[in-house]
Protein backbone atom coordinates (compact mmCIF):
# COMPACT_ATOMS: atom_id res chain seq x y z
CA UNK A 1 0.00 0.00 0.00
CA UNK A 2 1.20 3.27 -0.58
CA UNK A 3 1.31 4.25 2.42
CA UNK A 4 4.81 6.43 2.90
CA UNK A 5 5.65 9.16 0.31
CA UNK A 6 3.99 10.44 -2.79
CA UNK A 7 6.03 9.59 -6.27
CA UNK A 8 5.71 10.57 -9.75
CA UNK A 9 3.59 8.85 -12.19
CA UNK A 10 6.24 7.10 -14.60
CA UNK A 11 3.92 4.79 -16.91
CA UNK A 12 1.56 3.82 -14.29
CA UNK A 13 -1.78 2.71 -13.90
CA UNK A 14 -5.02 4.58 -12.18
CA UNK A 15 -6.12 1.64 -9.83
CA UNK A 16 -3.19 2.32 -7.35
CA UNK A 17 -4.22 3.36 -4.92
CA UNK A 18 -1.29 4.07 -3.27
CA UNK A 19 1.20 5.24 -5.35
CA UNK A 20 -0.33 6.37 -8.57
CA UNK A 21 0.27 9.59 -7.29
CA UNK A 22 -1.73 12.07 -9.08
CA UNK A 23 0.13 15.04 -8.35
CA UNK A 24 -1.40 19.05 -9.31
CA UNK A 25 1.42 21.55 -10.00
CA UNK A 26 1.28 24.80 -8.48
CA UNK A 27 3.49 26.50 -10.38
CA UNK A 28 3.87 26.73 -14.63
CA UNK A 29 7.31 25.10 -16.63
CA UNK A 30 9.78 25.97 -14.05
CA UNK A 31 13.74 25.60 -14.84
CA UNK A 32 14.94 26.51 -11.20
CA UNK A 33 13.63 28.26 -8.17
CA UNK A 34 15.19 30.48 -5.63
CA UNK A 35 14.39 30.92 -1.91
CA UNK A 36 11.54 33.32 -1.57
CA UNK A 37 10.68 32.91 -5.71
CA UNK A 38 10.36 31.23 -8.18
CA UNK A 39 12.22 31.15 -11.69
CA UNK A 40 10.07 30.25 -14.47
CA UNK A 41 11.30 30.19 -17.92
CA UNK A 42 11.08 28.28 -21.11
CA UNK A 43 14.92 27.38 -21.47
CA UNK A 44 16.34 27.97 -24.84
CA UNK A 45 16.78 25.53 -27.84
CA UNK A 46 20.48 25.43 -27.67
CA UNK A 47 20.55 25.28 -23.90
CA UNK A 48 18.00 22.27 -24.12
CA UNK A 49 20.37 21.10 -26.59
CA UNK A 50 19.32 17.84 -29.09
CA UNK A 51 17.77 14.57 -27.98
CA UNK A 52 20.24 11.76 -27.86
CA UNK A 53 20.24 8.05 -26.33
CA UNK A 54 22.31 6.99 -23.77
CA UNK A 55 23.26 8.01 -20.13
CA UNK A 56 21.96 6.43 -16.61
CA UNK A 57 19.69 7.93 -14.29
CA UNK A 58 20.87 7.29 -10.47
CA UNK A 59 17.51 7.92 -8.69
CA UNK A 60 17.35 7.71 -4.39
CA UNK A 61 14.98 6.07 -2.44
CA UNK A 62 14.89 5.50 1.56
CA UNK A 63 12.77 2.61 0.70
CA UNK A 64 14.00 -0.69 -1.14
CA UNK A 65 10.83 -2.61 -3.16
CA UNK A 66 8.97 -5.81 -1.78
CA UNK A 67 8.04 -7.34 -4.78
CA UNK A 68 7.93 -6.75 -8.18
CA UNK A 69 4.41 -8.36 -9.70
CA UNK A 70 1.64 -5.75 -9.48
CA UNK A 71 -1.21 -7.77 -8.00
CA UNK A 72 1.32 -8.59 -4.90
CA UNK A 73 3.21 -5.25 -4.35
CA UNK A 74 2.08 -2.87 -1.71
CA UNK A 75 4.58 0.02 -1.43
CA UNK A 76 5.38 2.75 -3.40
CA UNK A 77 9.47 1.87 -3.80
CA UNK A 78 7.83 -1.38 -5.52
CA UNK A 79 5.60 0.49 -8.09
CA UNK A 80 8.05 3.19 -8.95
CA UNK A 81 9.68 0.00 -10.98
CA UNK A 82 6.58 -1.78 -11.77
CA UNK A 83 5.26 1.26 -13.42
CA UNK A 84 8.54 1.10 -15.77
CA UNK A 85 8.57 -2.70 -16.31
CA UNK A 86 4.77 -3.09 -16.88
CA UNK A 87 2.01 -1.42 -18.83
CA UNK A 88 -1.71 -1.00 -17.97
CA UNK A 89 -4.47 -1.45 -20.63
CA UNK A 90 -5.14 2.61 -19.77
CA UNK A 91 -2.76 5.40 -18.10
CA UNK A 92 -3.62 9.17 -17.28
CA UNK A 93 -1.97 11.57 -19.97
CA UNK A 94 -0.44 14.58 -18.46
CA UNK A 95 -3.26 16.41 -17.82
CA UNK A 96 -4.65 13.52 -15.66
CA UNK A 97 -7.41 12.36 -18.51
CA UNK A 98 -7.32 8.77 -18.96
CA UNK A 99 -5.60 7.67 -22.73
CA UNK A 100 -5.47 4.24 -24.23
CA UNK A 101 -1.72 2.43 -23.09
CA UNK A 102 -2.13 -1.51 -24.02
CA UNK A 103 -5.20 -0.59 -25.38
CA UNK A 104 -5.85 1.15 -28.31
CA UNK A 105 -8.99 1.94 -28.26
CA UNK A 106 -12.23 1.16 -26.58
CA UNK A 107 -15.70 1.00 -26.35
CA UNK A 108 -18.27 1.79 -23.35
CA UNK A 109 -22.24 0.86 -24.18
CA UNK A 110 -24.44 3.66 -23.60
CA UNK A 111 -25.88 1.97 -19.88
CA UNK A 112 -22.07 1.75 -19.20
CA UNK A 113 -22.00 -1.68 -18.32
CA UNK A 114 -19.84 -2.98 -20.86
CA UNK A 115 -16.11 -1.75 -21.82
CA UNK A 116 -14.72 -3.46 -24.96
CA UNK A 117 -10.77 -3.39 -25.30
CA UNK A 118 -9.29 -2.85 -28.39
CA UNK A 119 -5.42 -4.08 -27.99
CA UNK A 120 -2.28 -2.92 -29.97
CA UNK A 121 -1.40 -5.39 -32.16
CA UNK A 122 2.76 -6.62 -31.88
CA UNK A 123 3.30 -5.77 -28.31
CA UNK A 124 5.96 -7.94 -27.12
CA UNK A 125 6.95 -9.03 -23.46
CA UNK A 126 10.77 -8.58 -22.63
CA UNK A 127 11.28 -12.19 -22.92
CA UNK A 128 9.68 -11.99 -26.99
CA UNK A 129 6.53 -13.49 -26.74
CA UNK A 130 3.45 -11.36 -28.02
CA UNK A 131 1.09 -9.92 -25.79
CA UNK A 132 -2.38 -10.57 -26.08
CA UNK A 133 -5.92 -10.73 -24.44
CA UNK A 134 -4.99 -14.03 -23.31
CA UNK A 135 -3.00 -11.85 -21.13
CA UNK A 136 -5.62 -9.69 -19.58
CA UNK A 137 -8.17 -12.25 -19.13
CA UNK A 138 -5.59 -13.97 -17.17
CA UNK A 139 -4.62 -11.13 -14.81
CA UNK A 140 -7.93 -10.66 -14.50
CA UNK A 141 -8.38 -14.06 -13.35
CA UNK A 142 -5.25 -13.58 -11.07
CA UNK A 143 -6.78 -10.69 -9.11
CA UNK A 144 -10.04 -11.99 -8.48
CA UNK A 145 -8.89 -15.59 -7.36
CA UNK A 146 -9.24 -15.45 -3.45
CA UNK A 147 -6.05 -17.57 -3.22
CA UNK A 148 -4.55 -14.32 -4.37
CA UNK A 149 -3.25 -11.94 -1.58
CA UNK A 150 -3.80 -8.63 -3.26
CA UNK A 151 -4.99 -5.49 -1.91
CA UNK A 152 -6.43 -4.45 -5.11
CA UNK A 153 -9.79 -6.99 -6.10
CA UNK A 154 -12.57 -4.82 -5.09
CA UNK A 155 -13.13 -2.65 -8.10
CA UNK A 156 -12.56 -6.48 -9.85
CA UNK A 157 -15.23 -7.70 -7.52
CA UNK A 158 -18.03 -5.67 -9.42
CA UNK A 159 -17.17 -7.31 -12.96
CA UNK A 160 -19.91 -9.89 -13.78
CA UNK A 161 -18.52 -11.36 -17.11
CA UNK A 162 -14.66 -10.73 -19.08
CA UNK A 163 -14.45 -12.72 -22.29
CA UNK A 164 -11.64 -12.91 -24.58
CA UNK A 165 -13.49 -12.03 -28.03
CA UNK A 166 -10.63 -12.70 -30.35
CA UNK A 167 -6.68 -12.29 -29.69
CA UNK A 168 -6.55 -8.27 -29.75
CA UNK A 169 -10.32 -7.80 -28.07
CA UNK A 170 -11.19 -8.09 -24.31
CA UNK A 171 -14.63 -7.49 -22.90
CA UNK A 172 -15.97 -6.57 -19.17
CA UNK A 173 -19.20 -6.58 -18.19
CA UNK A 174 -20.26 -5.19 -15.04
CA UNK A 175 -23.40 -5.96 -12.76
CA UNK A 176 -24.32 -2.37 -12.44
CA UNK A 177 -22.58 0.74 -13.42
CA UNK A 178 -19.21 1.31 -11.75
CA UNK A 179 -17.98 4.69 -12.07
CA UNK A 180 -14.28 3.66 -11.80
CA UNK A 181 -14.27 1.01 -14.27
CA UNK A 182 -12.68 2.18 -17.08
CA UNK A 183 -9.76 3.68 -14.73
CA UNK A 184 -8.98 0.33 -13.09
CA UNK A 185 -7.32 -1.23 -15.99
CA UNK A 186 -4.04 -0.48 -15.15
CA UNK A 187 -1.26 -2.41 -14.79
CA UNK A 188 -2.43 -4.11 -11.50
CA UNK A 189 -4.09 -7.20 -13.65
CA UNK A 190 -1.68 -7.29 -17.23
CA UNK A 191 0.39 -9.97 -16.16
CA UNK A 192 2.40 -12.69 -18.79
CA UNK A 193 0.56 -16.13 -18.90
CA UNK A 194 2.95 -17.81 -20.01
CA UNK A 195 5.24 -17.36 -17.31
CA UNK A 196 2.89 -18.02 -14.42
CA UNK A 197 0.07 -20.09 -15.72
CA UNK A 198 -0.69 -23.00 -13.41
CA UNK A 199 1.95 -21.92 -10.83
CA UNK A 200 1.87 -20.28 -7.17
CA UNK A 201 1.99 -16.34 -8.07
CA UNK A 202 3.32 -16.28 -4.57
CA UNK A 203 6.48 -18.23 -5.40
CA UNK A 204 6.85 -16.98 -8.64
CA UNK A 205 10.59 -15.82 -9.33
CA UNK A 206 8.88 -12.95 -11.39
CA UNK A 207 8.38 -11.32 -8.24
CA UNK A 208 12.13 -10.76 -7.59
CA UNK A 209 12.80 -10.42 -11.55
CA UNK A 210 10.03 -9.08 -13.63
CA UNK A 211 9.27 -9.49 -17.00
CA UNK A 212 6.38 -7.53 -18.50
CA UNK A 213 6.11 -4.71 -21.61
CA UNK A 214 6.86 -1.40 -20.60
CA UNK A 215 9.81 1.33 -21.90
CA UNK A 216 12.18 -0.64 -19.37
CA UNK A 217 13.57 -4.51 -18.61
CA UNK A 218 14.36 -5.94 -15.28
CA UNK A 219 18.49 -6.53 -14.96
CA UNK A 220 19.18 -7.76 -11.13
CA UNK A 221 18.31 -6.33 -7.70
CA UNK A 222 20.43 -6.31 -4.90
CA UNK A 223 18.75 -6.25 -1.78
CA UNK A 224 18.90 -3.32 0.36
CA UNK A 225 21.33 -1.77 -2.31
CA UNK A 226 19.83 -1.08 -5.79
CA UNK A 227 17.76 -1.94 -8.72
CA UNK A 228 18.81 -1.88 -12.24
CA UNK A 229 16.37 -1.78 -15.37
CA UNK A 230 17.79 -0.89 -18.96
CA UNK A 231 15.60 0.64 -21.98
CA UNK A 232 13.48 -1.88 -23.88
CA UNK A 233 14.92 -1.12 -27.48
CA UNK A 234 11.34 -2.33 -28.80
CA UNK A 235 9.12 -0.24 -26.83
CA UNK A 236 6.06 0.05 -28.83
CA UNK A 237 5.80 3.67 -27.31
CA UNK A 238 9.13 4.39 -29.02
CA UNK A 239 12.62 3.45 -27.64
CA UNK A 240 13.28 5.87 -24.00
CA UNK A 241 16.34 7.98 -24.34
CA UNK A 242 17.62 7.13 -21.04
CA UNK A 243 19.53 3.54 -21.67
CA UNK A 244 19.49 2.45 -17.61
CA UNK A 245 17.82 3.54 -14.45
CA UNK A 246 19.15 2.45 -11.58
CA UNK A 247 17.02 3.00 -8.22
CA UNK A 248 19.31 3.68 -5.20
CA UNK A 249 18.61 2.52 -1.72
CA UNK A 250 20.15 5.15 0.96
CA UNK A 251 17.73 4.54 3.98
CA UNK A 252 19.03 7.52 5.63
CA UNK A 253 18.52 10.71 4.61
CA UNK A 254 21.34 12.78 5.43
CA UNK A 255 23.51 10.28 3.32
CA UNK A 256 20.98 10.91 0.66
CA UNK A 257 21.57 14.03 0.56
CA UNK A 258 25.47 14.00 0.53
CA UNK A 259 25.11 11.68 -2.70
CA UNK A 260 22.97 14.57 -4.39
CA UNK A 261 25.72 17.25 -3.37
CA UNK A 262 28.49 14.40 -4.74
CA UNK A 263 26.28 13.19 -8.01
CA UNK A 264 26.20 10.06 -6.42
CA UNK A 265 22.47 9.88 -7.55
CA UNK A 266 20.76 12.52 -9.97
CA UNK A 267 17.26 12.14 -8.56
CA UNK A 268 15.47 12.50 -5.24
CA UNK A 269 13.05 14.17 -3.17
CA UNK A 270 14.48 17.33 -0.87
CA UNK A 271 13.28 17.37 3.16
CA UNK A 272 11.71 20.86 3.51
CA UNK A 273 15.24 21.94 4.86
CA UNK A 274 17.13 20.97 2.45
CA UNK A 275 14.68 22.93 -0.13
CA UNK A 276 14.57 26.20 2.23
CA UNK A 277 17.77 26.46 3.10
CA UNK A 278 20.55 23.88 1.95
CA UNK A 279 20.02 23.93 -1.82
CA UNK A 280 20.50 27.78 -3.16
CA UNK A 281 23.74 28.56 -3.67
CA UNK A 282 24.76 29.63 -7.36
CA UNK A 283 26.51 26.03 -7.57
CA UNK A 284 23.85 23.77 -6.81
CA UNK A 285 20.98 26.08 -8.82
CA UNK A 286 23.62 25.30 -11.88
CA UNK A 287 23.64 21.31 -11.36
CA UNK A 288 20.42 20.78 -10.29
CA UNK A 289 16.57 21.82 -10.87
CA UNK A 290 14.36 22.07 -7.84
CA UNK A 291 10.82 21.71 -8.25
CA UNK A 292 7.82 22.37 -5.49
CA UNK A 293 3.71 21.60 -5.98
CA UNK A 294 1.29 20.53 -4.12
CA UNK A 295 1.49 16.32 -3.07
CA UNK A 296 -2.20 14.72 -4.43
CA UNK A 297 -1.97 13.04 -0.70
CA UNK A 298 -1.82 13.52 2.90
CA UNK A 299 -0.31 13.22 6.46
CA UNK A 300 -1.99 11.75 9.28
CA UNK A 301 -2.26 9.86 13.04
CA UNK A 302 -4.48 6.82 12.51
CA UNK A 303 -6.13 5.26 15.73
CA UNK A 304 -6.32 1.67 16.44
CA UNK A 305 -10.14 1.68 16.54
CA UNK A 306 -10.25 -1.70 18.19
CA UNK A 307 -8.35 -0.03 21.49
CA UNK A 308 -10.94 1.24 23.79
CA UNK A 309 -9.56 4.25 24.70
CA UNK A 310 -9.99 5.57 20.98
CA UNK A 311 -13.49 4.61 20.83
CA UNK A 312 -14.89 7.48 22.24
CA UNK A 313 -14.92 10.02 19.25
CA UNK A 314 -14.73 12.61 22.07
CA UNK A 315 -11.50 11.50 22.39
CA UNK A 316 -10.12 11.42 18.71
CA UNK A 317 -11.77 14.72 18.78
CA UNK A 318 -9.91 16.09 21.67
CA UNK A 319 -6.63 14.71 20.41
CA UNK A 320 -7.41 16.32 17.38
CA UNK A 321 -7.91 19.88 18.44
CA UNK A 322 -4.78 19.49 20.92
CA UNK A 323 -2.92 18.94 18.26
CA UNK A 324 -1.06 22.24 17.00
CA UNK A 325 -1.17 21.13 12.98
CA UNK A 326 0.35 24.55 11.26
CA UNK A 327 3.14 24.70 13.92
CA UNK A 328 4.16 21.16 12.41
CA UNK A 329 3.81 22.58 8.99
CA UNK A 330 6.05 25.52 9.63
CA UNK A 331 8.13 24.08 12.49
CA UNK A 332 8.64 20.65 10.22
CA UNK A 333 7.38 21.49 6.23
CA UNK A 334 8.70 25.19 7.01
CA UNK A 335 5.85 26.26 5.56
CA UNK A 336 5.69 23.85 2.81
CA UNK A 337 2.19 22.44 2.70
CA UNK A 338 -1.17 23.03 4.52
CA UNK A 339 -3.46 21.85 7.14
CA UNK A 340 -5.26 19.00 5.89
CA UNK A 341 -9.35 18.68 6.57
CA UNK A 342 -10.13 15.17 5.21
CA UNK A 343 -8.36 12.51 2.52
CA UNK A 344 -8.95 15.03 -0.62
CA UNK A 345 -6.43 17.01 -1.50
CA UNK A 346 -7.88 21.18 -1.45
CA UNK A 347 -8.38 22.72 -4.61
CA UNK A 348 -10.05 20.09 -6.42
CA UNK A 349 -13.84 19.04 -7.01
CA UNK A 350 -14.05 16.48 -4.33
CA UNK A 351 -12.22 18.52 -1.65
CA UNK A 352 -15.37 19.78 0.63
CA UNK A 353 -14.30 22.96 1.84
CA UNK A 354 -17.04 22.96 4.51
CA UNK A 355 -16.30 20.08 6.80
CA UNK A 356 -16.01 20.20 10.93
CA UNK A 357 -12.05 21.60 11.80
CA UNK A 358 -10.13 21.49 14.94
CA UNK A 359 -8.19 24.31 15.15
CA UNK A 360 -5.30 24.08 18.26
CA UNK A 361 -7.55 24.56 21.71
CA UNK A 362 -6.38 22.46 24.14
CA UNK A 363 -8.41 23.76 26.47
CA UNK A 364 -11.24 22.19 24.35
CA UNK A 365 -9.33 19.18 24.11
CA UNK A 366 -9.40 18.86 28.14
CA UNK A 367 -13.02 19.75 27.86
CA UNK A 368 -14.12 17.01 25.95
CA UNK A 369 -11.72 14.66 27.30
CA UNK A 370 -13.67 15.26 30.88
CA UNK A 371 -16.78 14.63 28.82
CA UNK A 372 -15.30 11.24 27.71
CA UNK A 373 -14.69 10.29 31.67
CA UNK A 374 -11.06 11.15 32.08
CA UNK A 375 -9.38 12.72 34.27
CA UNK A 376 -6.11 13.55 36.84
CA UNK A 377 -7.39 11.69 40.10
CA UNK A 378 -4.21 11.17 41.65
CA UNK A 379 -2.21 13.93 40.34
CA UNK A 380 0.78 13.03 38.50
CA UNK A 381 0.09 14.57 35.43
CA UNK A 382 -1.23 12.16 33.67
CA UNK A 383 -5.24 11.51 32.74
CA UNK A 384 -6.87 8.59 34.23
CA UNK A 385 -9.79 6.70 33.99
CA UNK A 386 -11.01 3.88 35.76
CA UNK A 387 -7.43 3.62 37.32
CA UNK A 388 -5.72 3.12 33.49
CA UNK A 389 -3.52 6.08 32.79
CA UNK A 390 -4.04 7.78 29.11
CA UNK A 391 -0.83 6.56 27.55
CA UNK A 392 -0.51 5.43 24.01
CA UNK A 393 2.31 4.59 21.43
CA UNK A 394 2.57 6.39 18.36
CA UNK A 395 4.42 4.15 15.60
CA UNK A 396 5.66 5.82 11.91
CA UNK A 397 8.31 3.96 9.58
CA UNK A 398 12.12 4.62 9.94
CA UNK A 399 13.45 7.12 7.44
CA UNK A 400 10.85 9.61 7.35
CA UNK A 401 11.90 12.26 9.13
CA UNK A 402 9.18 14.58 8.50
CA UNK A 403 6.90 11.79 10.50
CA UNK A 404 9.12 11.40 13.25
CA UNK A 405 9.97 15.18 13.94
CA UNK A 406 5.60 15.73 14.10
CA UNK A 407 5.37 12.67 16.60
CA UNK A 408 7.71 14.50 18.56
CA UNK A 409 5.17 18.01 18.26
CA UNK A 410 1.96 15.66 18.88
CA UNK A 411 3.80 14.14 21.73
CA UNK A 412 4.76 17.60 23.67
CA UNK A 413 0.99 18.96 22.73
CA UNK A 414 -0.78 16.08 24.26
CA UNK A 415 1.48 16.19 27.52
CA UNK A 416 -0.14 19.44 27.91
CA UNK A 417 -3.60 18.21 28.10
CA UNK A 418 -2.70 15.05 30.59
CA UNK A 419 -1.98 12.20 27.98
CA UNK A 420 1.54 10.34 27.46
CA UNK A 421 2.35 9.67 24.16
CA UNK A 422 5.38 7.32 23.50
CA UNK A 423 7.24 7.26 20.13
CA UNK A 424 8.41 4.35 18.19
CA UNK A 425 10.15 4.40 15.39
CA UNK A 426 10.63 0.92 13.31
CA UNK A 427 11.88 -0.16 9.90
CA UNK A 428 9.90 -0.20 6.97
CA UNK A 429 9.44 -3.91 6.26
CA UNK A 430 8.59 -4.83 9.50
CA UNK A 431 6.44 -1.80 10.53
CA UNK A 432 4.36 -2.97 7.52
CA UNK A 433 4.58 -6.96 8.02
CA UNK A 434 4.68 -7.07 12.12
CA UNK A 435 2.62 -3.89 13.00
CA UNK A 436 0.19 -2.44 10.44
CA UNK A 437 -0.66 -5.77 8.63
CA UNK A 438 -1.52 -7.83 12.28
CA UNK A 439 -2.87 -4.10 13.74
CA UNK A 440 0.01 -4.75 16.16
CA UNK A 441 -0.15 -0.72 17.24
CA UNK A 442 -2.44 2.11 19.14
CA UNK A 443 -1.56 4.91 16.73
CA UNK A 444 -0.01 5.49 13.43
CA UNK A 445 1.77 8.32 11.87
CA UNK A 446 1.45 7.62 7.76
CA UNK A 447 0.34 9.27 4.72
CA UNK A 448 -2.18 8.13 2.01
CA UNK A 449 -1.04 9.43 -1.95
CA UNK A 450 -4.19 9.34 -3.88
CA UNK A 451 -5.67 8.74 -7.76
CA UNK A 452 -7.92 11.19 -9.58
CA UNK A 453 -10.73 9.31 -9.12
CA UNK A 454 -12.40 10.18 -5.96
CA UNK A 455 -12.95 6.47 -4.91
CA UNK A 456 -12.33 5.64 -1.72
CA UNK A 457 -13.86 2.27 -0.78
CA UNK A 458 -10.65 -0.05 0.11
CA UNK A 459 -9.50 2.48 2.59
CA UNK A 460 -12.52 3.31 4.38
CA UNK A 461 -15.38 0.46 3.39
CA UNK A 462 -15.98 -2.09 6.28
CA UNK A 463 -16.39 -4.86 4.36
CA UNK A 464 -12.76 -5.59 3.29
CA UNK A 465 -11.33 -8.33 4.45
CA UNK A 466 -8.70 -9.04 1.81
CA UNK A 467 -5.35 -9.94 3.05
CA UNK A 468 -3.23 -6.56 3.67
CA UNK A 469 -6.33 -4.24 3.45
CA UNK A 470 -6.36 -0.98 3.64
CA UNK A 471 -8.53 -0.18 6.47
CA UNK A 472 -6.16 -1.54 8.98
CA UNK A 473 -7.58 0.82 11.34
CA UNK A 474 -11.17 -0.81 11.45
CA UNK A 475 -13.06 1.71 11.14
CA UNK A 476 -16.83 0.40 10.83
CA UNK A 477 -19.65 3.15 9.69
CA UNK A 478 -22.76 2.37 8.39
CA UNK A 479 -23.10 5.42 6.40
CA UNK A 480 -20.19 5.46 4.82
CA UNK A 481 -20.04 1.98 3.54
CA UNK A 482 -23.33 3.11 1.94
CA UNK A 483 -22.36 6.18 0.82
CA UNK A 484 -18.96 4.72 -0.80
CA UNK A 485 -21.32 2.41 -2.83
CA UNK A 486 -23.04 4.44 -4.25
CA UNK A 487 -20.82 7.10 -5.01
CA UNK A 488 -18.35 4.22 -6.81
CA UNK A 489 -22.33 3.31 -8.89
CA UNK A 490 -22.78 7.03 -9.82
CA UNK A 491 -21.53 8.17 -13.08
CA UNK A 492 -22.93 11.99 -13.04
CA UNK A 493 -20.58 14.02 -11.33
CA UNK A 494 -22.58 16.45 -9.34
CA UNK A 495 -24.49 13.50 -7.76
CA UNK A 496 -21.01 11.71 -7.07
CA UNK A 497 -19.77 14.93 -5.55
CA UNK A 498 -22.61 15.25 -3.00
CA UNK A 499 -21.78 11.31 -2.05
CA UNK A 500 -18.08 12.47 -1.60
CA UNK A 501 -19.01 15.85 0.63
CA UNK A 502 -21.51 14.13 3.01
CA UNK A 503 -18.83 10.89 3.14
CA UNK A 504 -15.81 13.83 4.13
CA UNK A 505 -18.43 15.44 7.00
CA UNK A 506 -18.79 12.01 8.91
CA UNK A 507 -14.65 11.51 8.90
CA UNK A 508 -14.61 15.40 9.70
CA UNK A 509 -16.95 14.64 12.68
CA UNK A 510 -15.79 10.53 14.19
CA UNK A 511 -12.04 11.78 13.65
CA UNK A 512 -10.91 8.07 12.87
CA UNK A 513 -7.76 10.14 11.81
CA UNK A 514 -6.72 13.41 13.11
CA UNK A 515 -5.59 14.81 9.52
CA UNK A 516 -2.20 16.46 9.57
CA UNK A 517 -1.24 18.03 6.50
CA UNK A 518 -1.05 17.79 2.70
CA UNK A 519 2.93 18.28 2.07
CA UNK A 520 4.39 20.18 -1.24
CA UNK A 521 6.34 17.26 -3.27
CA UNK A 522 9.78 18.94 -3.63
CA UNK A 523 11.75 16.63 -6.35
CA UNK A 524 15.36 17.30 -7.62
CA UNK A 525 16.83 16.18 -10.67
CA UNK A 526 20.31 16.86 -12.13
CA UNK A 527 20.07 19.98 -14.59
CA UNK A 528 22.21 17.33 -17.48
CA UNK A 529 18.54 15.70 -17.79
CA UNK A 530 16.20 17.76 -20.46
CA UNK A 531 12.73 16.87 -21.55
CA UNK A 532 11.07 17.63 -18.22
CA UNK A 533 7.90 19.00 -18.75
CA UNK A 534 5.64 19.60 -15.95
CA UNK A 535 2.07 19.06 -15.72
CA UNK A 536 -1.15 18.29 -13.94
CA UNK A 537 0.02 15.19 -13.59
CA UNK A 538 3.46 15.65 -12.04
CA UNK A 539 6.81 15.37 -13.61
CA UNK A 540 7.09 11.87 -14.60
CA UNK A 541 4.54 11.41 -16.77
CA UNK A 542 6.63 11.47 -19.65
CA UNK A 543 9.97 9.60 -18.53
CA UNK A 544 11.04 8.00 -22.09
CA UNK A 545 11.13 11.59 -23.35
CA UNK A 546 13.67 12.68 -20.85
CA UNK A 547 17.03 12.39 -22.18
CA UNK A 548 20.63 14.12 -22.28
CA UNK A 549 22.46 16.01 -24.49
CA UNK A 550 25.51 13.96 -25.97
CA UNK A 551 28.07 16.31 -24.93
CA UNK A 552 26.74 16.52 -21.52
CA UNK A 553 26.57 12.17 -20.52
CA UNK A 554 28.45 11.18 -17.72
CA UNK A 555 27.66 7.19 -18.38
CA UNK A 556 28.35 5.37 -21.51
CA UNK A 557 28.11 1.90 -21.87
Amino acid sequence: MQIFKAIYIKNKSSMLLVFLILLFLTMGSCKSRQEGKEVIEEPALEELGEPAYGDTIVVGSIGDASNLLPPLASDSPSFNIIGLVYNGLIKYDKDLKIVGELAESWDISPDGLEITFHLRKGVKWHDGVEFTADDVMFGYQKIIDPNTPTAYASAFEEVKKAEVLDRYTFKVTYKEAFAPGLASWGSLVILPRHLLEGKDITKSPLSRSPVGTGPYRFVEWKTGEKIVLEHSPDYFEGRPYIARYIYRIIPDQATMFLELKTEGIDETSLTPLQYRRQTNSPDFLKRFNKYRYLSFGYTYLGYNLLEPKFQDRKVRQAISSAINKQEIIDGVLLGLGRVATGPYKPDTIWYNPEVKRYPYDPQKAKALLKEAGWSDTNRDGILDKEGNPFSFTIITNQGNEQRAKSAEIIQRNLKQIGIEVKIHIIEWAAFINEFIDKRNFEAVILGWSLDPDPDQYDIWHSGKTKFKEFNFISYKNPEVDELLIKARHTFDQEERRKYYFRFQEILAEEQPYTFLYVAESLPVIHSRFKGIKPAPAGIGYNFIKWYVPKHLQKYTR
